[in-house]
């Protein structure tokens, strides 16, 4: 579940040198090489894995996994969220021990561990027969070629969430487009010069998304070989619309996830999120105040026709190579992600699923939760997940990247200007970053 820890990037940046990225010794531990047959044989042994993860479901589900296998003890450790644990796994990486067996890792930094060989291959587990169980954004979000690196946890199709009460006070219709988007952010300013149609003050996952929404591509990677292309087609189609938002000043600089922005949420001040389906519960908790008041929309699109959307967020568990205990380790991953019994203590701790049979359950479709007015909320939500056909891919070492983003890209935010100086600038960094983890790095 993505809440406000995912948000929490640490300015320490992992570094990831192409000497780490292809030398299997750097990880140390185990190798694939098992076998579905070996998982069983471990469950009834049992055994003690160390399990790192952030998520509020996690105490439930590791609870409810040892109640089911009673000879594994599963020692829950949070260590920290999303860069800050990334860090503190590099330094177990680096030390050749200290990692734990199971690890939850954001979808956008699992190419910089499987990059440097630090992440089990579960293919040889059998784990590559479970792609129908997940929704096809994030199984190919946790596999290359024909390895599997782990199994998605959640998915974070993006939607627009609104505050129906502010519209309606407002006299704003739910836009459909990205124009009519600004049209919007125009009017409700106007009206009220305390009232933004939504809080952006920079936030690289954010950017990231609403290029792949938009079409764009800017990075790719062949091997060793990477293309950072920030001035790509999709990017511009982004930053035309985003900048009109930028530069009138319609949006609140307010820091999302502080307790500035959940007040702000919760009094109308903010109207809009654009935001990933884990989104809910996080309201709920947080915003209570505004119950009944918000709503969920298609996210607009720029023509205003075809549904097109992208994701936003979400993780994986992911088995470290360091792990003593492969087997075990991966008969508790797959049970956690893939079990009816755990994706259900996921799913009414507030997550999102990314299983397929979960998301095309009728019960979940039908809930009606009045917190938004007892709408169908994950019918929207559900769709959004079929119209996502971006095959968007993150950089090697995009931890990095989101990480030196404030200083770039976060600065044309600050100073209310072009979008695209910042971006020259982030394209900037992160090629030179490249080019000293001994990457080929090319801008077309």
């Amino acid at each position: 579940m993505n809440t406000k820890a995912r948000r929490g990037l640490s300015a320490l940046a992992i570094g990831v040198t192409a000497a780490i990225a292809l030398a299997a010794c750097s990880s140390g531990g185990s190798s694939s090489g098992g076998s579905a047959s070996d998982i069983d044989s471990a469950l009834a042994k049992g055994g003690t894995l160390t399990y790192w993860s952030w998520t509020p479901s996690a105490k439930a589900q590791v609870a409810a996994f040892e109640k089911q296998y009673p000879k594994v003890d599963v020692k829950l450790v949070n260590a920290g969220t999303g860069a800050d644990q990334y860090t503190k796994l590099q330094n177990t990486i680096k030390a050749g021990s200290g990692a734990p067996d199971v690890a939850q890792v954001e979808y956008y930094a699992i190419p910089q561990f499987s990059l440097s060989e630090s992440l089990l291959d579960l293919s040889s587990y059998g784990f590559d027969g479970l792609e129908s169980k997940f929704a096809a954004s994030t199984w190919s979000s946790v596999t290359n070629g024909d390895k599997v690196y782990g199994l998605p946890q959640d998915s974070g199709p993006m939607a627009l969430f609104y505050n129906k009460k502010v519209f309606d006070a407002n006299g704003i219709t739910v836009p459909k487009t990205w124009d009519e988007y600004v049209t919007a952010a125009e009017k409700l300013h106007q009206s009220d010069p305390d009232a933004y149609i939504a809080a952006d003050s920079g936030d690289a996952g954010f950017t990231t998304s609403m290029i792949a929404q938009a079409g764009g591509t800017p990075f790719t990677t062949s091997g060793d070989k990477v293309t950072v292309n920030l001035q790509d087609e999709g990017t511009e189609k982004w930053t035309s619309t985003w900048n009109e938002l930028v530069e009138k000043k319609l949006l609140a600089k307010t820091v999302g996830w502080t307790d500035d922005w959940y007040k702000q949420l919760g009094n109308g001040q903010i109207a809009t999120l654009i935001t990933g389906a884990w989104m809910p519960g996080n309201l709920e908790a947080s915003v209570a105040d505004a119950k009944g008041d918000w709503r969920v929309a298609p996210m607009p699109t720029y023509d205003g026709s075809k549904a097109v959307t992208a994701n936003n967020g979400g993780s994986a568990e992911v088995v470290m190579k360091q792990t003593k205990n492969p087997a075990l380790a991966a008969g508790f991953l797959k049970w956690l992600n893939s079990s009816k019994a755990s994706t259900k203590i996921f799913m009414e701790s507030g997550g999102f699923p990314s299983t397929t049979a979960d998301l095309e359950s009728s019960a979940f479709l039908n809930e009606e939760p009045e917190y938004f007015g007892g709408q169908k909320i994950n019918e929207v939500l559900v769709d959004a997940s079929k119209s996502s056909d971006n095959d968007f891919t993150y950089l090697p070492y995009q931890v990095y990247a989101n990480s030196v983003y404030a200083d770039t890209v976060g600065q044309s935010y600050e100073k209310g200007t072009s979008l695209e100086s910042g971006l020259e600038a982030w394209q900037n960094a992160l090629v030179k970053y490249g080019k000293q983890q001994g990457f080929t790095v090319s801008t077309k």
